[in-house]
């Protein structure tokens, strides 16, 4: 299965939910009026695009509507297509431009951070790139051990220490290695404990001072893993992270089995933090670069059976509209 057609499968639960009933708003409408705005903007936000994202985008489609002289309702999707692709902004890979490139990985337990680094070095590794990985998230029961499997699988080198020690002389020894070993890249885990927010910010801060006096010339990434599935709870906990840490990007994990992908054009808009790697599948190599081109395009694009149920729908509207008038 081709990038495109994994993220537009990925993607159907969420073009369900939110696109298709967008569009079914539209097509009860003959005129574009007050009422069509609110049931859009209610519809968006029904859909996990969020509050503060659903009004940015009624707004625009209120001045496009203007601006262009559109009178008729079923151009709408269109124009929230265009809306959602220029909110999406220009894509961003990872920096790896120095040896070694460090990737800190942070998020909460649960939200799929050490799954996503063991796809991360599959994937890194089958670029050719030599990885070496810190466990670092030394707080967590058997953390290190899972990592450790996913290493293992991805066929990568591990640097830990025993549970409860101190993360900061992981990710020290880690530097070492990977200098040592000539690796190129360096992927560091991280305890994911939101809850105890000064703990992890003294940890993280640890880490930076670390990684800023061993590693100064690396070039380096902090992607903040979230789980897909929980929504709007997810751009929360962006906005918490983003508090104590200088995020490069996001990784959304589970997108292929939520109805909340919506979220992405809120993370964007709201937080300005780019999403750099989806993941769109429980395989080892379900874990993509994200194209924002590629999703706008997978969510908005109508196949011929939406289309032809969309006509339906138009026609019953009309009977019924016209049974009124009789």
């Amino acid at each position: 299965m081709g990038l495109f057609s994994k993220i537009k499968e990925g993607l159907k639960k969420t073009k369900d939910s939110m696109i298709n009933k967008m569009q079914r708003v539209v097509n009860s409408f003959t005129k574009i009026d007050e009422e069509l705005f609110e049931q859009l903007e209610e519809t968006m936000i029904m859909s996990d695009i969020g509050v503060e994202t659903s009004v940015e985008i009624c707004s625009r489609l209120r001045k496009k509507i203007k601006e262009q002289g559109v009178t008729d309702p079923a151009l709408i999707m269109d124009l929230i297509q265009e809306i959602v692709a220029e909110m999406m902004g220009n894509d961003t890979s990872l920096d790896m431009s120095t040896t070694p490139s460090i990737i800190m990985v942070i998020g909460v337990n649960g939200a799929g951070k050490t799954t996503t680094i063991g796809k991360l070095c599959h994937q890194l590794k089958s670029e050719g790139k030599k990885v070496i990985v810190a466990a670092a998230d030394t707080f967590r029961a058997a953390a290190i051990d899972q990592l450790q499997v996913w290493t293992e699988r991805a066929g990568v080198d591990i640097v830990k220490h025993a549970e409860g020690s101190d993360p900061g002389a992981v990710v020290y020894d880690a530097i070492s290695a990977a200098k040592a070993r000539n690796c190129d890249v360096l992927v560091i885990d991280t305890a994911g404990r939101l809850h105890n927010k000064k703990n992890l910010m003294d940890e993280l801060a640890k880490i930076n001072r670390i990684m800023s006096t061993q590693a100064e010339d690396c070039s380096k990434e902090v992607l903040l893993v979230l789980d897909a599935t929980t929504g709007q709870n997810a751009v929360n906990q962006a906005r918490l992270f983003s508090e104590t840490a200088e995020i490069t990007g996001i990784v959304l994990t589970k997108l292929d089995g939520t109805a909340k992908g919506g979220i992405v054009i809120s993370i964007m808009n709201e937080l300005n933090i780019p999403v750099k790697l989806i993941g769109v599948g429980e395989k080892i190599d379900d874990l993509q670069p994200f194209d924002s081109k590629s999703f706008v395009t997978a969510l908005f694009e109508r196949t011929d059976s939406e289309n032809e149920k969309a006509e339906n729908e138009e026609s019953e509207f009309s009977d019924e509209e016209e049974e009124d008038a009789e």
